[in-house]
């Protein structure tokens, strides 16, 4: 069953919505649809009161530390955390109340996946609290991992073969669709499907979703495989098309 699952993304510690792939080194053509002064832990709290858990936490970019652990520290075992992960400092987010933190830069230097870096991230923290991110952008008929952003792409593309292989080392995939990300023009149906036709662990989809007609577009297309996240959309960011609390009030629905 498809649930809704929600994010806090940060950018220079605050709390922000940005189109996917407009955020680069140099700051330059970086472009957002929300911004908050309300600090991260606020949302974390509502997502704890609303029983949401399995969320994002995602650092985008560096001089997010101290929020993303205030996110944490006010849900404790209810998101995960992205951004700059690598064996080093995984630990600090789990003791800071993670449930699992998020990697995908750290296990493709240069580009090229790294088995060697899997292996030492899982066993740094073990694939039970991993999540392995796949986010990714279009090529021709399939979908590459890009990094970096979303700015560079890697060697990978997202076959089930992949999926099939990578499942033996995390918990869950995390697969933003950058090229449509931020934009709220509708979800990539194809890529929803070819991950909900694989669909042998969790997976959360994000990018494009526009209202609760895509949760339920989702559940369907992927047979119930693939959780969403909404997050440019939903009133809560500024959105005018997704009311949070229907969304919240899905994953209560009975379905099939």
């Amino acid at each position: 069953m498809t649930l809704f699952r929600p994010c806090i993304d940060l950018h220079n510690g605050r709390v922000k919505q940005i189109v996917g792939g407009s955020l680069t080194d140099d700051g330059q053509g970086l472009r957002t649809n929300f911004e908050t002064d309300r600090p991260a832990r606020e949302f974390a709290e509502m997502y704890q009161r609303d029983g949401l858990k399995g969320g994002h936490v995602i650092q985008l970019g560096p001089g997010n530390r101290d929020a993303a652990i205030g996110a944490l520290e006010a849900f404790p075992g209810g998101l995960q955390l992205g951004g700059g992960i690598t064996p080093e400092n995984a630990d600090e987010y789990l003791a800071h109340g993670a449930s699992h933190v998020i990697v995908t830069s750290y296990l493709f230097p240069g580009a090229q996946f790294s088995q060697e870096n899997l292996d030492k991230m899982v066993d740094a923290v073990g694939k039970e609290r991993l999540v392995i991110d796949l986010s990714c952008r279009r090529h021709g008929d399939s979908w590459v991992v890009a990094m970096n952003r979303w700015q560079t792409p890697t060697d990978m593309a997202i076959s089930h073969t992949v999926l099939e292989r990578l499942s033996a080392y995390c918990d869950e995939f995390l697969v933003h669709a950058a090229d449509v990300e931020g934009r709220c023009r509708g979800i990539d149906e194809d890529l929803v499907a070819h991950l909900g036709a694989w669909g042998k662990i969790p997976v959360t989809y994000a990018g494009g979703a526009t209202s609760l007609d895509d949760l339920r577009l989702v559940d369907k297309i992927s047979g119930g495989k693939v959780d969403l996240t909404i997050g440019s959309a939903l009133d809560i960011f500024g959105g005018r098309t997704a009311r949070y609390v229907e969304c919240a009030a899905f994953n209560d629905q009975p379905r099939r």
